[in-house]
Parts: C-alpha cells; sequence; structure tokens
C-alpha cells in the first residue's frame, strides 16, 4: 500500500496544477485503508483531505447495505456501519458525497428497502449527500456469474428508480445511468424520477471487466435528453449549473 502521504500530496497538486479539475476520488473502503496504513482514525484521514483540497466522496463501496448480503458478496470492504460512519464523518467535516447501490444478485426486497432507510436517516442526519446512483449487477467474469446468470432486467432498473424517488424524499437528485444500464433505459429513466443523465467517463474497468461496456459523448448525452423531452443542463459535481441546452420544439 502507498503511504497515506502520498495521496494528500496528490490532491495538493492537482489542485495547484489543475484547479479546473475536480478530484472526486475515494471510496469508504479505500478512506479506512488509508486509515489502517497511517493509523489515523478515519475522521483525521477525512480531515487531512479536506485540508489538502478534497471536497466530495463517491459512494461507491455501499453495494446492499444489508449485512446478510455483504458477508456473502464484499466481506473486505467492511460492514453497512463501516460505510454509513465514514459518509458521516465525511458530511460532519463539510464534504459532499453520492450514495450508491448495487443490486441485481442476492438481495431481496427487504434488503432493499433497508438500504434505502439506511441512507434516507442518513440524509436527515446530515444533509450531505447529493444524489442517489442505483446501477444492477453485471455477472460477467465473477465469481457470482455461475449462480447469476442474468443481467437484471430494464423494468426492474425502472422499479428501483420509481421507489428510490418515492422513498428517498429527502434526496433533491436520483441518477439515470445510460452506462450501466443502456441508453434507451437511461431515456426513460428520466420519467421514472430520475433527473440526473449521468456523465461521460474517460476511462472504465469495472464494467468492462465483466465484458459489459457502452460509450457516449457530450454531444449524444444532450441529443438523448431532449429526445427524452428535456432540457438538457451541464453540471458540476457539486450540482452548480454550468450551462443549459435547450430543447428545440
Amino acid at each position: 500500500a502507498l503511504p497515506f502521504e502520498y495521496y494528500v500530496q496528490m490532491i495538493e497538486r492537482t489542485r495547484r496544477e489543475v484547479p479546473e479539475v475536480y478530484p472526486h476520488f475515494f471510496s469508504t473502503s479505500e478512506i479506512i485503508g488509508m486509515s489502517d496504513v497511517s493509523g489515523l482514525a478515519v475522521p483525521n484521514v477525512l480531515q487531512r483531505l479536506w485540508d489538502a483540497g478534497l471536497r466530495s466522496l463517491p459512494g461507491g463501496g455501499a453495494e446492499i447495505l444489508s449485512d446478510r448480503v455483504k458477508k456473502k458478496i464484499s466481506s473486505k470492504k467492511g460492514t453497512s456501519a463501516d460505510w454509513l460512519n465514514v459518509m458521516r464523518e465525511a458530511h460532519r467535516i463539510g464534504y459532499k458525497t453520492t450514495a450508491t447501490m448495487m443490486y441485481g444478485h442476492i438481495e431481496t426486497d427487504e434488503d432493499i428497502i433497508e438500504h434505502l432507510e439506511s441512507i434516507r436517516r442518513l440524509q436527515d442526519e446530515t444533509g450531505g449527500f447529493t444524489a442517489f446512483i442505483p446501477w444492477s449487477f453485471k455477472p460477467g467474469n465473477t465469481p457470482l456469474e455461475k449462480i447469476i446468470p442474468h443481467y437484471a432486467t430494464s423494468t426492474r432498473y425502472l422499479q428501483i428508480i420509481a421507489i428510490s424517488r418515492i422513498y428517498l424524499d429527502n434526496f433533491q437528485h436520483i441518477q439515470a445511468s445510460w452506462f450501466s444500464e443502456g441508453k434507451k433505459t437511461g431515456q426513460i429513466a428520466l420519467h421514472f424520477g430520475a433527473d440526473d443523465f449521468g456523465g461521460t467517463l474517460l476511462e472504465e474497468n469495472v464494467h468492462a471487466a465483466a465484458n459489459f461496456v457502452n460509450k457516449t459523448n457530450v454531444e449524444e448525452c444532450i441529443q438523448l435528453i431532449h429526445e427524452s423531452g428535456f432540457d438538457a443542463v451541464q453540471r458540476t459535481t457539486l450540482y452548480e449549473i454550468l450551462k443549459v441546452y435547450e430543447r428545440v420544439e
């Protein structure tokens, strides 16, 4: 493992040399790993990264916030409480973060509700989540491939988007994913409660390793949103509006 100071210096260098680039680094499990390597408590790790210029964290590593499920599919990423505690401490410092959910494997409907309830309660407590981003598990080239031979359906994804919009009444944004679910499904999700179409990707390795790849560019994103009947808006990581591309009837 690299020393913790390496990551602090990386953030500082990024903010100094390319201030127009916004760092959005480190999952909760990576923050916990930094704590283990450095000997610093999680709040101290987060504070050092904040002082270096980091302002937001991705929601990766949540999977399903049910320990029954996490023990079976992601035991090395810690418990549900670990993920929630890192997010809570980050929000207290001032970070904004996303919340994610990876479904479509061994979870039950009850597990999904447990996940939504956990992040809704934390949002009531801290208000630190900017958006909720669900995406479906892709079994290709994974140990679960033999027992989960099929992708979750588009219908299931739209159901997840809809129940998320209803249940997470304290989340301002629900993100649709053209990338993980396909462009047409992403378009339809905008009519099921999502208000964010995601963005473009320069490099992605997780889905690619599972033989599931979608690609797009800025122009196509704008076109897909317009085709869905909405104006397209370019935003920052913190949902500050940069530019509006109005739809022409």
